[in-house]
């Protein structure tokens, strides 16, 4: 048992965070404008999945599979790569309150995306490969700006200090973004109902390559448990127990500066999953970063369809985006959490 809490869950946690999952990927599938019957549901994904030639419901079929399928997949790997990017950064920089949207990592990807967008920047063969490229490469800008803005004025990196270096980026960004907004011409409406977060009309593609990012770099990142939990106690000792600290650091960067703008370039900003989900999984299975970044996977995906769900039938037939559901919810946690953390 001792050794089983060391390396991570066991075999039966893993299959019920799977079966959780899978329960509530359902119930976001069946639940919408149209509501449709499980038994439906389950035979046109199972003729979906398998080729099978079986009679399914006709208007079930053209629901399921070009449109809520494809938006439930990418809603759940969004989920999934933001929780997990800010459980990852919460260790890195052991600091309760990171996270791509209060350090401003998320700001500088879209403001990225929004400029790949507005000026039409795209590379020829590859779907929307423009914006991702600029989302990613604003986002490792973004964060390396921060964090070296926040060590010249403070050489501990405080958490207040790296959040009002955040803050205030994210202000600096969210203007130059507007700016751009102002100059975009009929590209406005696009760019202002995707800067808000949503996964509208999101294809399988998308999923595809949501998928591919969150497993090379994801992958990357949860490897990397054993190192982070070194860091709770400290570079230094970190250091001295054999842990390339730089090393591990330019790679966790990395790979959380590519899964956000990959992220930030599917589905707009879409803020506070990486702060909230983390905090709430913590409880359950504690600071241990192998058994941490696992469940935020789950926990991130669940989170994100669940407010999705809710997004899209809170005011049916109006859809709200889905950034504002998240941002109220996070921002509420956010103060909690902000609080009980300078009470300690």
């Amino acid at each position: 048992m001792k050794k089983k809490g060391r390396e991570g869950f066991s075999l039966p946690v893993y299959i019920l965070f799977i079966a959780v999952t899978l329960a509530v990927m359902l119930l976001c599938i069946c639940v919408g404008s149209v509501m449709l019957p499980l038994k439906d549901t389950l035979a046109v994904l199972w003729n979906g999945l398998t080729g099978a030639g079986g009679p399914v419901n006709e208007m079930a079929a053209n629901i399921i599979l070009p449109v809520r399928l494809p938006r439930v997949l990418c809603v759940a790997l969004v989920g999934a790569s933001l929780s997990l990017c800010g459980g990852a950064m919460q260790g890195l920089l052991k600091n309760p309150l990171a996270d791509g949207t209060t350090l401003g990592v998320s700001s500088g990807a879209s403001l990225g995306a929004v400029a790949a967008i507005a000026f039409g920047i795209s590379l020829p063969g590859f779907p929307f490969a423009g914006s991702m490229v600029l989302a990613v490469i604003f986002a490792f800008g973004s964060l390396a700006l921060i964090l070296s803005l926040a060590y010249k004025l403070d050489s501990s990196l405080s958490t207040n200090t790296i959040i009002l270096i955040g803050v205030i980026f994210s202000m600096f960004a969210s203007s130059i973004s507007s700016l751009i907004i102002t100059f975009a011409g009929d590209k406005i409406k696009t760019i202002t109902f995707w800067t808000m977060g949503s996964l509208q009309g999101s294809s399988y593609e998308n999923a595809l390559i949501l998928l591919a990012a969150l497993a090379l770099f994801g992958g990357l990142v949860i490897g990397c448990g054993k190192e982070l939990n070194a860091f709770a106690v400290g570079e230094d000792n970190a250091r001295n127990i054999g842990v390339d600290v730089r090393r591990v650091k330019l790679t966790v960067l990395i790979c959380i500066s590519v899964l956000i703008g990959v992220c930030v370039s599917v589905s707009g900003t879409i803020g506070f999953v990486g702060l909230v989900t983390p905090h709430m999984l913590r409880s359950l299975t504690g600071p241990n970063h192998r058994r941490l970044l696992p469940a935020t996977l789950f926990g991130g995906a669940c989170f994100l369809m669940l407010s999705d769900l809710l997004a899209r039938t809170l005011l049916n037939p109006r859809e709200l985006p889905l950034g504002v559901v998240t941002s109220f919810i996070g921002s509420m946690m956010f103060i909690y959490i902000f609080y009980m953390s300078r009470k300690r």
